[in-house]
């Protein structure tokens, strides 16, 4: 608790010396600084079970640059902070800090850029996106974080250069420091490392091809491959993922996919449908899907309800009924 309430004084702090017309008369180090961040809160009737209510998180996000070839990065966050769990009470047993992001880029050209530090895996869209108001559901496909290790500690070689009427982006990225944070109820990853190419035109579409060992008893090595796409137009957008993972020597496999469609209703609503699937290894194949509203009230706001059926798994493969409010600021 000592850690959270250091990072909320220093994120207040921060705040007001960005919006502090005493401070105009700074050295240009920090002139190149923006502060930013968002935060989320839930409420849920789980299928079968009791209600509870949390706020999400509390993010605090810091870019800089030199307005020529060193960028630096970093998402910081306090994680579900407050919560109410039905016949429980308010609790904050579930806080904790989590450092999302921290990285320096140096760029030598456009295509070519290098990265060091904490940074989300580029092997799905959802995961680099992953932020509550920039998501249409509260819920996250499940094939999207249990799977693959959602953030490495490492470096990355990335660019993008001109297709064309399109673009084409590249990554390639290994971790070189084990992960020494143990996220709540994430799988542990280790030894990963992989590729990925986006494709962004009139479609954007990638692949990604990804290896890692699962950090357990049994020590699976696996190889993963990934698809996904986004297609968008006047207000709707239909988007995908799917994955194929395989262990080296068990020969194992498991994946997952979803299918998600997002239509505009007019005076700033949109419905959302998606469909999953997923497979755990040794396990047998579940499927879910997902009908709900949102209301996207201001560019930086969302409201968002929903219903998630199909297969249940306690906290890891939630159903019942979701809803959340999202700030972005």
């Amino acid at each position: 608790m000592q850690l959270i309430r250091i990072f909320i004084v220093v994120s207040l702090l921060v705040a007001q010396l960005a919006g502090n017309p005493a401070c105009a008369e700074v050295p240009a180090f920090i002139n190149n600084i923006d502060v930013g961040g968002y935060s989320s809160v839930r409420a849920q009737k789980n299928r079968g079970g009791n209600a509870e209510a949390a706020i999400n998180e509390v993010s605090l996000i810091v870019k800089w640059d030199d307005q020529d070839r060193w960028r630096f990065f970093a998402e910081i966050e306090v994680e579900e902070p407050l919560s109410w769990h039905e016949g429980k009470g308010v609790s904050t047993r579930n806080a904790a800090l989590d450092i999302e992001r921290f990285y320096a880029d140096y760029t030598f050209t456009d295509q070519l850029n290098i990265r060091a530090g904490r940074y989300l895996t580029p092997v799905s869209r959802w995961n680099l996106l992953h932020a509550a108001p920039l998501v249409w559901t509260t819920t996250r496909p499940v094939s999207t974080y249990r799977l693959f290790p959602m953030a490495l500690n490492g470096v990355m070689m990335h660019g993008i250069k001109p297709w064309g009427d399109a673009t084409f982006e590249y990554a390639a990225f290994a971790e070189t420091l084990k992960d020494q944070q143990e996220d709540r109820h994430e799988i542990r990853y280790k030894n990963a490392f992989g590729l990925r190419g986006l494709y962004s035109g009139s479609v954007d579409a990638s692949i990604s091809y990804m290896e890692f060992d699962e950090d357990d008893l049994l020590k699976r090595q696996y190889r993963m491959v990934g698809l996904d796409f986004f297609k968008s137009h006047d207000g709707w957008e239909l988007s995908g993922e799917a994955f194929y993972r395989r262990t080296k020597d068990l020969g194992e496999s498991s994946g997952g996919a979803y299918l998600q469609g997002v239509a505009p209703l007019g005076k700033k609503w949109f419905g959302i449908a998606r469909v999953e699937s997923f497979k755990a290894s040794m396990q047998e194949n579940k499927k879910r899907y997902v009908l709900g509203l949102a209301w996207r009230y201001r560019d930086n706001q969302i409201f968002k309800i929903e219903y998630a059926g199909g297969h249940q798994e306690g906290i890891y493969i939630p159903s019942g009924l979701f809803t959340s409010v999202a700030i972005l600021f």
